[in-house]
């Protein structure tokens, strides 16, 4: 963020008895990075059994940020959705995701296998982006385990991986957002493409 000219800012999860607040605690802040991290609870979109691959579930975390997403797209603060952000919007929008990924699972391709996406680079065809954010293909750094299964209302996939496999999304907001199953910050110093993802928000926060 800071290479895109912006100031971050960290939130912690602070739920009260009604849940966050955030009209107030968003007070000053004018662009919203939903960042990556652990596991939703797959109860969050309707599945009863959890894969033993699941890590790290944390309730407390999954209803910020749920209510986060949900709040930032409805009020129309431009939000960058990055890994588990991505998530985050998909379910926080009714959609579900592959609890997951192995070989048995299908995106988009029929009877072609998940190609790996846990710590690994890979090429990515984003067919079309906001502005600022180039079509054509792009080198991901993928740590994800889990992918999106159902898409959620008001999401149209914008970019997959070779496999398949969602990787980008337009959202539908009140304001500008976007969202990438990648992680832009571990190459953006290298490559201007990464950067432009996060010049994107800061630009939309302007």
């Amino acid at each position: 963020m800071w290479l895109a000219g912006g100031e971050p800012l960290t939130f912690l999860a602070a739920p009260g008895p009604d849940g966050v607040d955030w009209a107030s605690r968003l007070t000053g802040i004018d662009g919203v990075l939903l960042c990556g991290g652990a596991d939703i609870d797959p109860a969050r979109y309707g599945q009863t059994d959890v894969h033993p691959e699941v890590y790290d579930v944390d309730a407390l975390q999954d209803e910020a940020d749920l209510s986060l997403a949900t709040y930032c797209l409805d009020t129309g603060i431009p939000t960058l959705a990055v890994c588990r952000g991505l998530h985050v919007v998909n379910v926080a929008r009714g959609g579900s995701l592959v609890q997951h990924m192995n070989d048995e699972v299908r995106q988009g391709r029929p009877g072609r296998p998940a190609g790996p996406h846990r710590h690994v680079v890979h090429d990515v065809v984003i067919e079309s982006g906001p502005a600022g954010i180039e079509p054509g293909p792009i080198t991901a750094s993928c740590y994800h385990h889990q992918c999106v299964d159902r898409l959620g209302s008001g999401l149209t996939v914008v970019g997959r991986a070779e496999d398949g496999t969602v990787e980008a999304m337009a959202i539908d907001s009140a304001g500008w957002a976007f969202g990438v199953q990648w992680h832009p910050e571990d190459t953006a110093r290298e490559d201007p493409r990464q950067l432009a993802v996060f010049q994107a928000l800061v630009d939309a926060a302007r």
